[in-house]
């Protein structure tokens, strides 16, 4: 997603869902939009990294999220720039996530055992090579950029299974434009953004998303994102 801040920042403001771009690059893992070169490559994941560790060592109580648009051919590249970040103690291994829809461990649990950071990767490989869960086991998402913005429809995007597979434990809603636009995201991310909520709610089995991501998360014209994900969580607590 596209943001005005640091994840620092981003971590402090509330954010806990975290989508990383990740690429080998100069026998290194770097942060791209697309294919990384000199015009799209942004810095080295590690940096970015021990930003997040950071914050989970200083915030004990907080679990974090991270999806991992995976171009990664390096063998094991994803896991060294993990551990060289210093977040291998906080990992929630995959081989503990539940399978087949379900229910995931208490948020009390997780910070006993310290798995506060869940891992996904869009390569369906690394689970059984690597050890890094595979998106599309655990989650179902709705289609992302101007398709998934349409009224009275939440498709889910071609990757995923169809938005209400209960095998799947957790509701990823996106609602964001193909190409970001600064100015239209102010109404993007308040009236509308509730409805599509609502909307994906029904589609996918009346459950609530888990992470909704949009772009330019601290702007709109009311309550924003912050809003949505309150309205989100309140409900996830009561079913």
């Amino acid at each position: 997603m596209n943001q005005e801040d640091s994840i620092t920042d981003q971590l402090k403001n509330g954010v806990r869902g975290l989508t990383l771009d990740m690429n080998d690059y100069k026998d290194d893992i770097w942060l791209c939009q697309g294919p990384c070169s000199k015009y799209t490559a942004f810095l080295p994941a590690i940096y970015v990294l021990r930003e997040v560790r950071a914050f989970l060592k200083t915030h004990p109580t907080q679990i974090i999220t991270i999806f991992i648009e995976d171009h990664v051919t390096s063998r094991n590249g994803v896991n060294k720039v993990f551990n060289g970040a210093g977040l291998r103690r906080f990992w929630f291994p995959a081989s503990k996530m539940p399978k087949y829809g379900g229910d995931w461990p208490t948020v009390k649990e997780m910070i006993r055992r310290n798995h506060r950071l869940i891992v996904f990767t869009s390569n369906a490989t690394k689970e059984a090579r690597e050890g890094i869960a595979y998106v599309w086991n655990y989650v179902v998402e709705n289609q992302y950029g101007h398709d998934g913005m349409k009224g009275g429809s939440c498709s889910n995007r071609v990757e995923s299974l169809p938005m209400n597979t209960t095998t799947k434990s957790l509701v990823l809603m996106n609602y964001f434009r193909n190409v970001q636009n600064s100015k239209e995201v102010c109404r993007d991310n308040s009236s509308p953004l509730i409805s599509m909520m609502n909307m994906c709610f029904m589609v996918a089995g009346n459950r609530w998303p888990n992470y909704v991501a949009v772009d330019f998360y601290k702007r709109s014209d009311g309550g924003g994102a912050p809003d949505a994900l309150d309205m989100a969580n309140k409900n996830l607590l009561e079913t």
